[in-house]
């Protein structure tokens, strides 16, 4: 019995246990198709969220090609935009060109109808004439016939005006041969005076030229000079104010100024430095300095020497220190100094040749040339410049005048006047005095007559003040007024175009009608 009932429960135990296993074996088979149905059901979660964010990701995408297709358009018709513009722009500018060119034809038409106005006038006045000449003609045939059956008393008149006629005839040649004896005597005169003071004033000459070469010990000094990076250099032109050229050629550096003074300085400077071997910037600024009270020194001092040298004591000290810098000045290798020294002798002997006092000739003489010292600083010739100069401080109007007048920039008015503007001639004019050859200033006056006498209607032409001023006789039957200032234009552009040479030069148009009869 307790054996069945043993076994009883074993089969229960071991039905129990089946069914138990069965219901974990069901449980653990939903268990995994639960989580199946879970895994799938998230893949399909996950594959919409991928699904979104592609359709995300591409919408962005697809939105920013947009904005990139329409930045680039935006960019091409910006480019288009401003092509355009700029080719308008050329258009305007060409059509701006085209109608300046057709603004100066108009204006080239109306100065072509103005002339031919004026011709038509011209034309119309000749004619007028002629049927004047041929009126007078037909009056005095006339008065002939009527004179031939004139009356006693009006015969006798007709004799007194002829006689009176030819008086005043008589006259006027006795007048003529009057002045030439007096023209004749004073040329004689004049030479005389000239020659005495030339001989009075026998000073030697000697050429001279502002020295712009600097020489060195050694070629290995131009790359101390130049300075790391050129440093030095650029300290130096930027101090001095002056150009240093430092080329292949051997132990030499050249200094290139417009400014004797300057240059000079910067001459001295140099020199200093290259004796001292110290060569930077700090010390490149104090040889210049020193350099600078130097030159100074010696330009006042020179020109208290050439006032002393010409008696002249009472100088404004500004004009004292700007006649000194010409000592650094020079004219075709004269020194300019030296040669307003002697102008100042020169004037003085020959002011008491005339028995005038010859102070004020010496003064005008002295400062004649004074324009020069600053001529590379104020635009202008160098005597309207020197008579500035002059009158404010303080000079006599006559002075100032005879400066102003040395070159004929104005009309010489008095005797100083011509006498300072004989002694300059005089003095450039002396053996040696000047550099240039007397075959190139033969070669250039003819330049200047060739270039002049090559125009229509142009008789004569004379280079006068050694070929600073070039007078033209003209034809006037050929060449008007309007037609003479125009030719003295055309004639000096082309002087300018063709042709170098110092200072300045005046083109005097000359046009004059004679009328010459001799009574026999």
């Amino acid at each position: 019995m307790d054996t069945y009932l043993a076994i009883v429960i074993g089969i229960v135990c071991l039905a129990l246990g089946a069914f138990g296993a069965s219901l974990m074996a069901k449980s653990q088979r939903n268990t995994k198709v639960r989580d199946a149905v879970q895994q799938i059901s998230d893949a399909e979660d996950k594959a919409k969220e991928i699904h979104a964010e592609a359709l995300r990701q591409a919408e962005t995408t697809k939105k920013e090609a947009l904005i990139e297709a329409k930045e680039e358009i935006l960019r091409l018709k910006q480019e288009s935009e401003d092509e355009a513009e700029q080719r308008k722009g050329e258009l305007r500018s060409r059509e701006s060109r085209i109608m300046q060119r057709e603004e100066s034809l108009d204006r080239r038409n109306d100065a072509l109808d103005k002339r031919e106005h004026q011709l038509s006038s011209l034309q119309g006045q000749l004619d007028r004439k002629r049927t004047d000449l041929e009126d007078l003609e037909q009056k005095q045939t006339a008065e002939l016939e009527r004179i031939s059956a004139l009356t006693r008393d009006d015969a006798h008149r007709e004799l007194l005006e002829r006689v009176r006629k030819d008086a005043i005839k008589e006259e006027a040649q006795i007048l003529r041969e009057s002045e030439a004896r007096v023209r004749a005597e004073s040329e004689k005169t004049a030479r005389e005076i000239v020659s005495v003071a030339i001989q009075r004033c026998a000073a030697d000459q000697a050429g001279e030229i502002t020295v712009t070469s600097v020489h060195i010990p050694s070629d290995d000094l131009k790359g101390r000079i130049i300075g790391r990076e050129g440093r030095n250099i650029r300290t130096f032109e930027q101090v001095s104010g002056v150009s240093l050229v430092i080329d292949d050629t051997p132990e030499t550096v050249v200094l290139s100024s417009f400014d004797p003074v300057r240059r000079e300085t910067a001459r001295v400077a140099l020199e200093n430095l290259i004796a001292d071997g110290r060569i930077h910037p700090a010390r490149i600024e104090e040889m210049y300095r020193k350099a600078e009270e130097l030159v100074n020194k010696r330009v006042q001092e020179a020109g208290e020497q050439a006032a002393f040298d010409a008696g002249i004591h009472d100088l404004h000290p500004e004009l004292v220190k700007t006649l000194g810098a010409l000592r650094y000045r020079t004219s075709f290798g004269q020194n300019v100094l030296f040669h307003s020294v002697q102008v100042s002798e020169l004037c003085g002997i020959m002011f008491s040749e005339l028995g005038l006092d010859p102070t004020p000739a010496k003064r005008a003489g002295l400062l004649h040339d004074i324009g020069k010292a600053i001529d590379h600083d104020v635009e202008g010739p160098h005597a309207v410049i020197g008579a500035d100069l002059a009158r404010r401080y303080g000079e006599r109007p006559e002075i100032v005048h005879a400066i102003e007048a040395h070159h004929a920039d104005v009309e010489p008015s008095s005797v100083l006047d011509v006498l300072v503007q004989a002694a300059d001639a005089i003095s450039a004019a002396r053996p040696g005095a000047r550099r240039e050859s007397a075959e190139a200033y033969i070669k250039r006056l003819e330049k200047l007559e060739e270039i002049s006498n090559a125009h229509e209607g142009v008789e004569r032409t004379y280079a006068m003040q050694a070929g600073r001023e070039l007078h033209v006789m003209v034809e006037p039957e050929k060449i008007s007024d309007a037609k003479a200032t125009v030719l003295a234009h055309d004639i000096a552009r082309q002087i300018e175009d063709e042709m170098e040479y110092p200072g300045q030069v005046r083109v005097v148009v000359i046009r004059e009608s004679r009328a010459t009869d001799i009574a026999k």
